[in-house]
């Protein structure tokens, strides 16, 4: 599956003005199909799916922009895999801790994982898949599962990436997980990390979007989905579907200001929220 990458610049009066512009532009592209962004020094960068990807739907974005005075400039193109390979094997990313309890380390660069004094030491390969807990929905939904009675329960990895939920799911004592991803190079990482992690047996990894659930038997005691808000709110119910009596569900990819839309169709499916975390404008529902 090919993705594009656009480059939007920002040009606005103030930082502060600055960093409302990434949000309103983030949630705007999300709209039309964009994944995921990060924040560039004068915008924010934009992952597609090239089959979604529209010229008339960004440039409808950007001449329908609310703030005056504000100029974006764009330009998009295609990522070729193997440099998303390059990239994360030459590059790797720093060791990250969560709540004390989990480090996350790259294990293209790091051979001996016992250096880290954490209860749970994950390694990653990141290899074209997203997931390595340097994005604050993923540090997240970890902290929320480190916080969850996970021990002998089962636990499904919606829109899995790399595979690090589900790892740290079984890591921390769930007895299954059950995970997917629509892009073959993700569910593929997924397993190679979770053979990698000692917990393959535990988990599988299936190709597919939402759908793959109804080929999926029993339910889940458990149920993470960090993906983006339009995702979320089309495919909650299928969520519903499969989750245990008193189950719980973990939100996360969206902004604070995409909480109340996101309530109002967990709502409608007799889900409750029960607590929330907030980091950098980024949020995690816990849903029950």
């Amino acid at each position: 599956m090919r993705y594009l990458s656009t480059t939007y610049s920002i040009d606005c009066q103030s930082e502060d003005l600055l960093q409302t512009c990434r949000e309103l532009l983030a949630d705007s592209l999300g709209e039309v199909g964009y994944e995921s962004f990060m924040d560039t020094d004068d915008g924010i960068t934009g992952y597609i799916q090239q089959e979604h990807y529209s010229e008339p739907h960004v440039r409808e974005v950007i001449e329908s922009f609310p703030i005056d005075g504000v100029k974006i400039d764009y330009h998009t193109e295609e990522i070729p895999d193997q440099d998303w390979n390059e990239v994360w094997e030459s590059e790797g990313f720093d060791p990250i801790v969560v709540d004390g309890k989990v480090t996350i380390y790259d294990a293209h660069h790091v051979e001996d994982a016992e250096q880290f004094s954490t209860p749970i030491q994950i390694g990653i390969q990141a290899r074209n898949a997203f997931g390595t807990g340097n994005h604050e929905t993923t540090r997240m939904v970890v902290s929320a599962l480190l916080s969850l009675p996970l021990i002998g329960r089962r636990v499904l990895d919606c829109g899995c990436g790399t595979g690090i939920l589900g790892i740290t799911a079984l890591k921390c004592g769930a007895e299954e997980v059950v995970a997917y991803d629509i892009d073959e190079f993700s569910s593929e990482n997924a397993k190679h990390n979770a053979v990698l992690n000692g917990v393959g047996d535990s988990m599988e990894v299936l190709l597919g979007n939402a759908g793959v659930l109804t080929h999926v038997e029993g339910l889940f005691d458990v149920v993470l989905a960090n993906i983006n808000r339009n995702i979320l709110l089309e495919d909650m119910a299928s969520f519903r579907d499969v989750m245990a009596q008193g189950a719980t569900l973990v939100l996360s990819g969206f902004y604070e200001e995409d909480t109340p839309m996101l309530l109002q169709k967990a709502e409608a499916l007799g889900l409750h929220e029960v607590s929330r975390m907030t980091d950098n404008n980024w949020c995690c529902l816990l849903l029950t």
